[in-house]
């Protein structure tokens, strides 16, 4: 989890860890991440194409 964090952001840590919504801290209700950015960390993190996944530059990160 933390080479996604590092490489893309919190949110897209915690959704890829299978995390949910449910209230936390105060900071976890503002941090979110889609299907399409968790799909995109996947595919870059395994170096497999996924149908889901965006380009990473799309998203702001692995420029």
């Amino acid at each position: 989890m933390q080479q996604t964090q590092r490489n893309f952001s919190y949110g897209i840590a915690r959704a890829y860890a299978g995390h949910t919504d449910n209230t936390g801290p105060a900071t976890t209700t503002y941090i979110k991440a889609d299907i399409h950015a968790v799909a995109t960390a996947l595919a870059t993190l395994t170096g497999e194409p996924h149908p889901l996944a965006l380009n990473p530059e799309e998203l702001g990160f692995l420029s």
